[in-house]
């Protein structure tokens, strides 16, 4: 979490926001389900990133039509962010698969 953001995802609106939007999905990954798969949903993703500029912005940071409830691998795709996975060799190396 940016040091900019700390604030706000300690707010009370924000948690007010985040568990009621949560509860309007069940819980539920909202990729997962366009997927068909049933997954719990950990993380309430803005479509729009938060920045130092729009962080005070409601329109962007508690708006529903901007946020998604995700899993934690969709959160990370979401973000590009790969997650490395290891894997043993028949020789005992440890390499990313």
């Amino acid at each position: 979490m940016q040091p900019w953001a700390v604030e706000f995802y300690k707010s009370a609106s924000w948690k007010k926001c985040r568990e009621a939007y949560a509860k309007s999905q069940s819980y539920l990954c909202e990729r997962c389900r366009q997927e068909g798969k049933i997954t719990p949903g950990e993380i309430v993703h803005h479509r729009t990133p938060l920045t130092p500029t729009n962080i005070t912005d409601p329109e962007i940071t508690l708006n529903w039509d901007n946020l998604q409830l995700l899993c934690r691998d969709h959160h990370a795709d979401a973000h590009a962010i790969k997650h490395l996975r290891y894997k043993i060799d028949e020789l005992g190396h440890v390499t990313a698969i």
